[in-house]
């Protein structure tokens, strides 16, 4: 990578896309981060395709006027519905969540089973599907509405929270013939439950964490030698645990270190309050603004 820092916009309808940005800040801590979270129009599982597509490329022409050099569209359902439409629009490159964490599933996978979980507009949109597929993977998809409230209120290793991964995917690996031995994370909220969903799937169930291996596919374009990963350069952590996982203390432009912004459409104080828990430290230079209908 040359001696400039790059300019790195990160898209997402609210906060979940944060815990991509964590990892790239951990792979490529010598960059300048945008962050757009379109907060005010969240949730986009409600929305229609065309909807949720021109709400991206609005936010995509906004981070591109504020000189981002790179896009990473840090949203599930974004990518799901409107990743073509941000491709072709684009002038910098952009890549999505979905075929990193797809690629690192069929990195670790013996079994060629995978179970995705995520929220009911990716799993509905069978992206996921769709990109293992592509890799000679077989899919086990369930949609896991409740698990994101959840992380929002802040229950990431509470009791009901745990009852309600273990109802969830309780027939994920129950056939042994067709057992999936990876499970995907296809939601940017999940990595905070990384941990808790480790003591419920089995023990030889690798878990593959997509915000991860998003950041390694945006090293890998920018030409960094990332540290390596828990269990592999995927992204995956076993039954030994989840690697923990921290950001700087304090964004300092100083070279080596990132420098961020913060853009929201709604509320700067929620995004600051609930935005640290994403984030691993405190969310500041938050700047509202406004894109219209």
């Amino acid at each position: 990578m040359s001696a400039q820092r790059p300019v790195i916009g990160v898209f997402d309808s609210g906060f979940g896309g944060l815990t991509v940005l964590r990892e790239m800040v951990r792979l490529v801590p010598n960059a300048e981060y945008l962050y757009f979270g379109d907060t005010a129009r969240l949730p986009y599982g409600t929305k229609s395709a065309e909807t949720v597509a021109r709400y991206a490329l609005g936010a995509c022409h906004f981070l591109e006027s504020q000189g981002a050099e790179h896009l990473v569209i840090a949203c599930n359902t974004a990518t799901a519905l409107a990743m073509d439409a941000i491709t072709s629009y684009a002038h910098v490159p952009a890549i999505g969540v979905i075929d990193p964490g797809a690629a690192a599933a069929a990195a670790l996978s013996k079994t060629r089973h995978v179970a995705v979980i995520g929220t009911e507009a990716t799993i509905a949109s069978h992206a996921y599907h769709r990109a293992l597929e592509k890799l000679k993977l077989q899919a086990y998809e369930k949609a896991c509405p409740l698990l994101v409230p959840l992380v929002e209120e802040g229950w990431i290793d509470h009791p009901v929270t745990q009852q309600v991964a273990e109802i969830y995917l309780q027939d994920a690996f129950l056939h042994k013939d067709q057992r999936s031995d990876v499970l995907l994370l296809g939601c940017t909220h999940y990595p905070l439950i990384r941990p808790l969903l480790r003591k419920v799937v089995p023990s030889d169930v690798a878990i593959v964490d997509s915000a991860e291996s998003t950041a390694y596919a945006l090293a890998k374009k920018l030409g960094v030698d990332p540290p390596p990963a828990s269990a592999s350069a995927s992204g995956a952590t076993h039954a030994s645990g989840a690697r923990a996982v921290t950001a700087p203390s304090a964004p300092d432009p100083r070279p080596g270190t990132p420098g961020f912004r913060f853009f929201v459409t709604d509320s700067v104080q929620k995004f600051r309050r609930l935005g640290a828990g994403f984030l691993g430290h405190p969310v500041d230079n938050v700047e509202h603004v406004d894109l219209g209908g």
